[in-house]
């Protein structure tokens, strides 16, 4: 048989199925639906109102049928999510507010689909609800991003042993270890704010696939709630994806800086360290050990991270389904914005632990003090002055590092002797260093006065620095405020004229 033999009928039913669904796919498929409801009610009652106030805009609706569903959709929005009726028995949450509907103002409410799948309103649902959780994203990463470079240029000048691998490097300051953390901060602030341009495109009026005969023109109805535009493309409007992985991604690497500053604390905030200290509020005490106060805020952003790495990989592994399946937007009504308000959250911890921060300047002077870190610099000295090489100075460094240590001296002890001793060892050479030059070359904070190039620990360019940093990051928070208020007043003034219209008619 060939599929030209195949006659309509003759395989297969058609049509809805005549009995109810299983208990199994109740409890597996539509229970996991109405649980995110709490999320998509407030953007599905946007969703209704907007399509029937453009359906009322196209004369496709009777007046009356109109009012009555504006009427009931008002109902709904001004009812808290859980008093109204979403009941997985009777499927996921448009059906639940189908079968409500059609109990209060009966077949009017069957103008509800004119023109619409259920899935386009679940769409814009999402969306709705998608761009106020992305533009309170943006408005905490930047928050982080300007209490932090705030904070970096408060410290500015307190100098520490910075570290690569935990081991000492170099002299820097506090302030300018800090202010690293700030621009990755920024950069996902700025790629937030692409991605809420890209959600705030309208799939309403899409119809099912390939468009509706009914609604000629989507700009209105996407101008009714809000929308900047309309995604072009019928399928893509449909099935789209791609943009909730850029902002997940973004939400997950603003998650992943924040988790490496909370790594770096609470190795920091350990007695054996004692760097920084956390403020109380920020901590939690042991139930066994009266002495023991645990920097609890670190875990939860480091842990917070680790569960958005898991919740990205999650929502990939879902949308790899062939084109025009819903699987991969059913498991993200609640996931992907669960994520970012989650994200939101964890921001603001992050950034009221490092605006409260205790910083132990003495504690980080005694050790960059006795240490070695000026090194680097002292083999630059010599190879400048004594024109040789920098494999040759470093060698002659090296060995004037373990003579000092084996002594028990520190890198400011290091004197021309033990220098001219090192390099006549490893190079056969003379040399004999200025006291005065040499005492210079290995004061750190001479050091890190040199540092003046872009981007240096120098305290004048970290101040320049942060301050460039925090007024990106405020221009950010003014955007992102700008947004929801612009979403705020476009959703309040789709409610005025539901209403003016009821009103009209009466």
């Amino acid at each position: 048989m060939t599929i030209a033999d195949v006659k309509p009928g003759s395989q297969r039913l058609a049509g809805p199925s005549a009995s109810g669904p299983a208990q199994e796919l109740i409890d597996a498929g539509f229970a996991w639906e109405i649980a995110d409801a709490p999320i998509l009610h407030h953007g599905l009652n946007i969703a209704d109102l907007g399509h029937v106030m453009d359906l009322m805009h196209r004369q496709i609706i009777p007046d009356d049928a109109a009012r009555k569903l504006l009427r009931v959709l008002l109902e709904a929005h001004e009812t808290p999510v859980e008093d109204f009726p979403y009941n997985a028995a009777y499927g996921e949450p448009y059906n639940s507010r189908e079968r409500h509907f059609v109990s209060q103002i009966g077949d009017a409410a069957g103008w509800l689909h004119a023109g619409r799948p259920r899935r386009e309103a679940a769409r814009v649902a999402l969306r709705v609800e998608m761009r106020r959780l992305t533009a309170e994203l943006i408005r905490a990463v930047s928050a982080f991003a300007e209490t932090t470079a705030r904070f970096a240029q408060d410290h500015r000048d307190v100098l520490m042993a910075d570290q690569t691998y935990l081991q000492q490097a170099q002299p820097s300051t506090f302030g300018h270890y800090l202010l690293a953390f700030v621009p990755p901060a920024l950069r996902d602030a700025e790629r937030m704010l692409t991605c809420l341009s890209q959600i705030n495109q309208s799939p309403g009026g899409a119809g099912c696939v390939n468009g509706t005969q009914l609604l000629d023109d989507r700009s209105y109805i996407a101008d009714l709630m809000g929308f900047d535009g309309v995604i072009d493309h019928t399928r893509d409007a449909m099935w789209q994806t791609d943009t909730f992985i850029d902002v997940l991604s973004s939400a997950v690497s603003a998650l992943s800086n924040q988790s490496k500053l909370a790594e770096d604390l609470e190795i920091w905030s350990s007695q054996e360290f004692d760097y920084v200290d956390l403020a109380g509020p920020y901590t939690r005490s042991s139930v066994l050990m009266p002495q023991k106060r645990n920097p609890y805020s670190l875990s939860i952003v480091r842990g917070g991270g680790g569960v958005l790495i898991g919740r990205l990989s999650g929502f990939l592994a879902v949308v790899k389904s062939p084109s025009a399946r819903s699987d991969n937007l059913i498991f993200a009504y609640g996931e992907v914005p669960r994520a970012l308000e989650f994200s939101a959250r964890i921001s603001d911890l992050m950034t009221g632990v490092v605006g409260t921060l205790t910083v132990n300047r003495e504690r980080m002077w005694a050790l960059l003090e006795n240490s070695f870190c000026q090194a680097t610099d002292l083999a630059e000295h010599i190879m400048l002055t004594h024109k040789l090489d920098y494999r040759m100075a470093y060698n002659i460094v090296g060995e004037a590092v373990r003579t000092a240590s084996r002594a028990g001296l520190r890198g400011v002890d290091i004197t021309p002797e033990i220098i001219s001793d090192a390099a006549q060892k490893v190079a056969g050479i003379s040399l004999t260093p200025d006291e005065k030059t040499l005492k210079q070359a290995l004061d750190p904070r001479n050091i890190v006065a040199t540092r003046t190039a872009p981007g240096g620990a120098a305290p004048d360019v970290v101040l320049q620095m942060a301050e460039q940093n925090r007024d990106i990051a405020k221009k950010l928070i003014q955007q992102a405020e700008d947004a929801l208020k612009r979403f705020s007043d476009a959703e309040e003034a789709l409610l005025v004229k539901a209403m003016k219209a009821i009103n009209n008619g009466e």
